[in-house]
């Protein structure tokens, strides 16, 4: 599964592709330059249960860590995510 990142001047998205198909996509909204907002997060449903979701969270997590970024997770399911791993927090 390779994940994808769209970047464009206010927004951008994270796309999970599995053989050439969408598996998922998690999008976000830039709050200044320092900061954005990951405001939603959806799996196709033939890839439930697989870690999508999470590879994209993850993805983002890696990108707000080599550009000195930070995350505000405001969809429930990036929340989530970042409560259920300590290990992402710095990026808070």
């Amino acid at each position: 599964m390779e994940i994808q990142h769209i970047n464009r001047e206010t927004k951008g998205f994270f796309k999970a592709v599995s053989d050439e198909k969408e598996a998922g996509r998690m999008t976000y909204s830039w709050a200044g330059k320092e900061k954005f907002i990951i405001d939603h997060t959806e799996v196709n449903e033939e890839f439930n249960g697989q870690g999508v979701g999470e590879k994209m969270v993850l993805a983002a997590v890696n990108y707000a860590r080599e550009n000195n970024l930070k995350i505000i997770p405001l969809c429930p399911f990036a929340k989530a995510m970042f409560d259920k791993i300590p290990e992402i927090r710095d990026v808070l």
